[in-house]
Parts: C-alpha cells; structure tokens; sequence
C-alpha cells in the first residue's frame, strides 16, 4: 500500500489553490493509507538555540531528559517523514518563497543522524542523505506568471525550487513541480492555469510514479 504524507502549508483553508489542488490529487489515491500534516494553519515552532544544542549534542543517545523534551516534536516530525514513501507539500508561494510554517517544518526535519549524516574525510565535511528512494510531489500556487523553469520571472522563483534542494539534501530527489500560476492576474488566464495544473495531476495519480 501507498502511503503518503501531505503537508499542507497554505495560512488558508478551502480558499486555497494549493490546498484544493492537492487534495484533489490524493482523493484520485483511495487505496493510499494518507496522513496530512498542517503547518500552514497551526503553530508551528521554529528552531531555537536549545533545539540546536540538543540536535548538535555530542553524545545523541545520552542526551538529557531536558533535550529529549526539546526534540521531542522535532522526533514525532521526522518518524511521520520517515514512515511514509510518497511526500507531497501543497504551498503558495509568498514573496518569492514558502510560507514561514513550511519553513519551520523543514527546520524541524533536517536532524543530523536521523535524516542525514555527516562525517569527516581529509578534513573535509561529507554529508550523508538518509532518504533515498522516496518521492515528492510539490503542488503550489502563484500568483505571478511565469515563475516555473523557462519562465521570464524564474529567476524570482525561491519556492520549489528551494524545497528541491532541501528535500535532495535529505535523498528525495524524485520531485515533481504542478503549479497553478496568475491568481494576481487575469482570472481567466489563472482559471486555465488551475484546470491545466488538475489535468497533469490526474494524470500523475493513474501513472507509476505514484507506487511505492
């Protein structure tokens, strides 16, 4: 069975695009065993210096009760990551990036030693992902035009394309990009761009791609 992990990044909730986009997209998946994760319209926390000091400690098997507290929310994340094969993240794009909670989702899942490693060779530092084999899907919307690879305004892109360095980072190289673009703009051209953003993700849902 497919399982799927949906992490929803929009601050709204049946106005979003992103969010609609890709629950159309999992609806299309009824034997997947899914687990939505909301980080758009929750609290979630960002990185502070003792989560950092309880990451980084030298000893992680040994850490004290007070830093196993203050990860403890950041071990529930990456055990939710790691039992899932299919990633798939819905979020807008907000000044030319992703919402602050998406940031704060990933903060929370790059953990040294659970998601990657990293060891010392000839002095140099070489990092280990820890994710290989799994899948992403982004599903996002704009509100410009233009934005996506080839794109007179890709340049502006830190959204996706952000996200597809995070996630390689981790081994999730496997990423697929289905943007709906314009809202900003004309509603017409933005209607279009969404029907044409739910085609190819129907057409994603029926292929091979979306086996474990």
């Amino acid at each position: 069975m497919n399982r799927i992990l949906a992490i929803h990044a929009s601050p709204r909730a049946e106005r979003s695009h992103s969010r609609r986009l890709a629950e159309g997209f999992l609806a299309a998946l009824p034997q997947a065993k899914i687990t939505r994760r909301e980080v758009g319209r929750a609290d979630l926390p960002h990185v502070n210096e003792a989560f950092i000091a309880a990451a980084f400690h030298s000893e992680p098997g040994n850490r004290p009760l007070t830093m196993q507290a203050d990860l403890a929310l950041s071990d529930q994340l990456v055990d939710e990551l790691l039992d899932h094969d299919l990633l798939v993240i819905s979020t807008p794009m907000y000044n030319f990036s992703v919402p602050s909670g998406l940031k704060a989702w990933v903060d929370q899942v790059v953990r040294l030693g659970r998601t990657f490693d990293l060891r010392i060779e000839d002095g140099e530092a070489q990092y280990e992902p820890l994710l290989k084999g799994r899948k992403a899907l982004i599903v996002t919307s704009r509100g410009g035009a233009g934005m996506g690879p080839g794109g007179e305004l890709e340049w502006m892109n830190h959204a996706d394309t952000w996200l597809r360095v995070a996630l390689g980072f981790l081994g999730i190289e496997d990423v697929k990009v289905i943007a709906a673009e314009g809202e900003e703009g004309n509603p017409d051209a933005f209607r279009a761009s969404c029907q044409q953003a739910e085609r190819e993700l129907a057409s994603l849902a029926e292929s091979q791609w979306t086996r474990p």
